[in-house]
């Protein structure tokens, strides 16, 4: 995330001083951990930029930062409070009107509000691996202090719009491409800053706002533009930071920082800028993990997969991704070899799509091992399993896995539903054993549920997170149950919505009034996606234990009786022609049949309440994982539907919006539900006691 949290607050004179080297002043910026640019930041630069420019000893500028970073961002604990002067549209101006020659020096990543200081110098230089961006729309809102109106001066209006809504930083080679910096340093940073500086002095100064934006397509803009605000699924600041940049090239610099700063402050206080920082600091709050505070990680260097399917594979490219040594084991030397070629064709869509080089994928191969013998996995710290998902299968590989790994390696299951208690207990060591639930595909899914079993030793949990850390996923800690966090929550929203089928309802009612909420696709899509087959080998398994008294939807079922399997045998909820899903009027006259026979009236179900009672489903299903110790915290439930399942970042999460809409409301919800539904959807005790004592999750 772009925009930081700084730690203590300091004063201006703390965090901001003045360097002389001859006749160049370093201004540099020293509040840890990542410069973020506080209040006191603001006041000392503020300060510093008069200082130096009444200085007769001084001839140019170096602005500059201590520490591992340039300026990374905002401090985003400022945002929604009442601001205090100076703000940070006014530092920037003043560094742009500054009648010395000031350049920036760039190191690490500058990120936000950092970027537009860098933005407002009259030239910049940057390490070879420094990275800039403005990520705002990450937060529900758009730079405030001229990024939408000094990019497009420097680098043009269709690569500011994908700057400004993409929210993706830069590399430094890719900002000198568009002109967004001037210079790499070939050596020392703050030494060629210096040189730089020197060769400025008495030259025109190169102001970005008064440069002349560069012609561009407005009909090629606008269609960018309605992409991006398509693409955006109801999130407010992308369309807007979009529709931003073309203030550059309508109006004057002063108006257009102007108009961006009142779109700014109207959406710092929005409900969706309230959301995303909601899901900015949840991230935080996740990594956390009571009774881990001193506990070291083991140290892992070589992964083992067990598997090398689709899940297998993407775990396995994670891994070489990471910089670990991987081993991949299937049973036959021609499953191995398949899943050798399988990992390379990812890195081969990663090479076309230009995000690796052929010598990337050349230096992670070679870290690769592929092989038909489990006596393979003997020099691994970590076995991670990805084999068919039925507990005997499981069983027998952990129980094997005792007598070829060391006493100290660490066994990890994938299953997304069976119980890690039983898998570990077919190893002699059920304290190695945790929890490693991978979403697919593997490479790509930013979530890692990291499951607690009843016997994990503390040093294994926290080495499963660590890991998860260094392949980038968001590690969230589960306890044991049926689905864990993520999928327990979705089986109550699929089992709501084939209810609604039953009630009224179609596939394209339900999925066509979900999408309209924010997510990316319905549940049935979702379900032709995957395949029918997955949910119904699971309802099978369960079938011996389902009580007699809960309604059950039978349409899915006889769906995979046909052969309808979704979308890898051309029909399923959907038919599908070119790729393209398209109702079915034989689905539908198999769901009215299954109404008939259970008398039930159908009757037209609004778009309202279909988002009503999904909603309603995942936040009580949510409320019983909290209250059962499931889930640390409420906003890890957030971070598992956002990260996992697509429930929309910039409205917070099911737990958070809950809070926001009023528990007693989905209280009611839930008891319509309840009375209609009957057996698992009656209301979470949790819920109950938390709407009637007026408070939400988070209080």
């Amino acid at each position: 995330m772009a925009e930081s949290a700084s730690t203590n607050p300091a004063t201006a004179a703390e965090v901001v001083r003045i360097v002389a080297h001859g006749n160049i002043a370093v201004i540099e910026i020293d509040n840890p951990p990542v410069n973020a640019t506080s209040h006191a930041v603001r006041a000392g630069l503020a300060s510093a930029l008069a200082a130096v420019a009444g200085d007769p000893a001084v001839a140019a500028i170096v602005l500059a930062a201590a520490g591992r970073t340039f300026v990374a961002g905002a401090d985003i604990r400022e945002q929604g409070r009442p601001p205090q002067p100076p703000f940070l549209p006014e530092v920037c101006n003043a560094i742009e009107a500054n009648p010395k020659p000031i350049v920036a020096a760039i190191h690490g990543t500058a990120l936000g509000g950092g970027f537009e200081l860098a933005l407002a110098a009259h030239a910049r230089i940057a390490t070879a691996d420094a990275r800039v961006g403005l990520p705002e729309v990450n937060l529900g809102i758009i730079p405030g202090a001229g990024g939408t109106q000094r990019a497009p001066r420097l680098a043009g209006v269709p690569a500011a719009i994908d700057l400004v809504t993409s929210g993706k930083p830069l590399s430094a080679k890719q900002a000198l491409e568009l002109g967004l910096i001037d210079r790499i340093a070939d050596a020392d940073l703050r030494s060629a800053a210096i040189a730089f500086a020197r060769e400025l002095i008495g030259k025109p100064i190169r102001r970005t706002g008064a440069l002349a934006v560069p012609a561009f397509d407005r009909a090629a803009a606008e269609k960018q533009i309605a992409a991006v605000e398509s693409k955006a699924r109801g999130q407010h600041s992308p369309g807007q930071a979009a529709r931003a940049v073309l203030f550059s090239a309508d109006l004057g610099i002063a108006e257009g920082l102007e108009r961006e700063r009142a779109i700014y402050s109207d959406l710092v206080k929005s409900d969706q800028a309230a959301a995303l920082r909601h899901i900015f600091f949840a991230e935080r709050a996740a990594a956390k993990v009571p009774g881990l505070d001193n506990v070291a990680p083991r140290p892992v260097g070589t992964i083992g997969i067990a598997g090398a399917g689709t899940m297998g594979s993407g775990i396995a490219v994670a891994c070489l991704d990471a910089g670990y040594k991987a081993i991949v084991v299937e049973q036959s030397e021609a499953a191995a070899e398949a899943g050798r070629g399988r990992i390379g064709g990812l890195y081969d869509r990663a090479i076309k799509s230009k995000r690796i080089s052929e010598a990337d994928k050349a230096e992670r191969m070679g870290r690769l091992t592929v092989a038909a013998e489990r006596a393979a996995f003997a020099p691994a710290d970590l076995v991670i399993e990805a084999v068919f998902d039925e507990l005997a299968v499981k069983q027998e590989l952990f129980k094997a896995l005792d007598a070829i790994v060391r006493p100290d390696a660490i066994l990890a299951t994938n299953t997304s539903y069976l119980d890690p208690n039983a898998i570990a207990l077919a190893t002699a060591r059920p304290d190695r054993v945790v929890g490693m639930h991978f979403f697919s595909p593997a490479h790509v899914m930013r979530l890692l549920e990291v499951v607690h079993a009843a016997r994990t030793a503390p040093d294994v949990l926290a080495t499963a997170l660590a890991v998860g850390k260094k392949l980038r996923k968001l590690g969230i800690v589960s306890g044991v149950c049926e689905g864990f966090i993520g999928n327990r929550i979705y089986s109550a929203y699929r089992r709501q919505a084939e209810y609604m089928l039953e009630d009224g309802a179609l596939p394209q009612d339900v999925d066509g009034a979900i999408e309209a909420y924010g997510l990316p696709m319905g549940p049935f899509a979702v379900n032709d996606l995957s395949g029918l087959d997955i949910a119904w080998a699971r309802r099978k398994r369960l079938a011996p234990t389902r009580d007699p008294r809960e309604r059950y939807v039978t349409v899915a079922d006889t769906l995979c009786e046909m052969g309808r399997l979704g979308q890898k045998t051309g029909a399923g909820w959907y038919r599908y022609s070119e790729g393209k899903r398209q109702p079915d009027p034989h689905v539908a006259e198999l769901i009215e049949a299954a109404s008939r026979a259970k008398g039930i009236v159908r009757r037209p179900l609004p778009a309202a309440e279909i988002q009503s009672r999904l909603i309603a489903a995942m936040v009580n299903e949510g409320a019983k994982i909290l209250a059962e110790g499931i889930a640390l915290r409420p906003s890890d439930i957030d971070l598992v539907l956002v990260n996992g399942y697509g429930y929309p970042a910039w409205r917070g999460g099911p737990m958070f919006e809950a809070d926001r809409i009023g528990l007693n409301v989905i209280l009611a919800e839930v008891e319509r539900m309840s009375a209609r539904d009957g057996l698992g959807f009656e209301p979470a005790p949790l819920l109950v006691e938390r709407a009637k004592a007026g408070k939400g999750f988070a209080d």
